[in-house]
């Protein structure tokens, strides 16, 4: 029976340290935190939630029977709990137990395995077994990893004279190394203000552009308006002779524009003096006729 390891502020240690124990031992079960109204729960093998009903403080005694098997975990009135542990009871008295850590094992951590009877702890010829696999049978008494890792997560029993333990699940805790974990914000921040400073710059970029743009089409304005050939076409000059535009369809005698001309003795024409008249089909009739003759 599993309950998944949580994190809390509250705690639950095992006195004794181990997972299995025999029929009639005493052992306590103690929640720890700055919390207030202590209760032990267990969550028993036939699927019944109940209490512990000998609370002591923040304590549960009990004295172990088989009925006493399954998982345990602490509750605050608050609401806080505690990760779970499993209590196994062996019922066999003859038989042997296996002596393994109650709490999750940190990976990179070493951990011990051994083999115990009610009266004395097994130092030779036992077995022990992962997941139903035989991994050790020589004459040692335990079972050592000095390096854990969750490869070694598992079930775990010992065989001792033809006799096994129950099994229990050791469980293995992933955790992330200091390094690691300190130098995870750091790139984030890292990462961040990249990323800000890559936008500033291509908006400084655009709108650089834009008003590079926005100059050169200013620049382009003011030299056409400032060029001769402007000045020439659209300025009025002194020695400039104005003359007529193309004759204008539909009418016999008539014309576009007048401009002045000056004559040979530097005065200017009236526009009746300097006309130019065209006929209907745009060629030339008359030039220079003065005021009062008619055509």
């Amino acid at each position: 029976m599993l309950f998944p390891d949580v994190h809390s502020a509250a705690s639950l240690t095992v006195s004794p340290d181990r997972a299995q124990h025999f029929t009639s031992d005493s052992v306590s079960l103690t929640c720890e935190g700055n919390l207030t109204e202590w209760r032990v729960r267990k969550f028993s093998e036939d699927g019944r939630l109940s209490d512990c009903r000998r609370m002591t403080g923040s304590t549960c005694n009990i004295k172990t029977s088989k009925s006493d098997t399954g998982v345990y975990w602490c509750e605050s009135g608050s609401g806080e709990f505690s990760s779970a542990v499993n209590i196994t009871v062996q019922n066999d008295g003859n038989g042997p137990i296996l002596v393994s850590p109650v709490h999750p094992v940190t990976e990179g951590a070493s951990v011990s395995l051994s083999c115990s009877l009610r009266t004395q702890k097994i130092l030779s010829n036992v077995f022990f077994y992962h997941n139903d696999k035989l991994i050790q049978n020589d004459t040692r008494g335990e079972l050592k990893i000095s390096a854990v890792s969750k490869s070694d997560e598992g079930f775990y029993k010992c065989q001792y004279s033809g006799r096994e333990s129950a099994q229990s699940w050791m469980s293995v805790k992933v955790t992330v190394s200091g390094a690691d974990s300190s130098s995870s914000p750091v790139w984030l921040m890292v990462g961040l203000v990249c990323g800000v400073s890559l936008i500033i710059i291509l908006l400084l970029l655009l709108y650089r552009c834009r008003q590079s743009k926005y100059s050169c089409f200013t620049r382009s304005i003011q030299s056409e308006s400032h060029s001769p050939g402007s000045s020439t076409n659209h300025g009025v000059n002194q020695d400039e002779t104005h003359v007529y535009d193309s004759p204008q369809h539909g009418t016999a005698d008539v014309y576009e524009s007048v401009t002045q001309v000056k004559n040979r003795n530097g005065e200017h024409d009236t526009p009746e003096q300097s006309a130019v008249y065209y006929n209907e089909d745009g060629t030339h009739r008359y030039r220079g006729v003065s005021e009062g003759y008619s055509f």
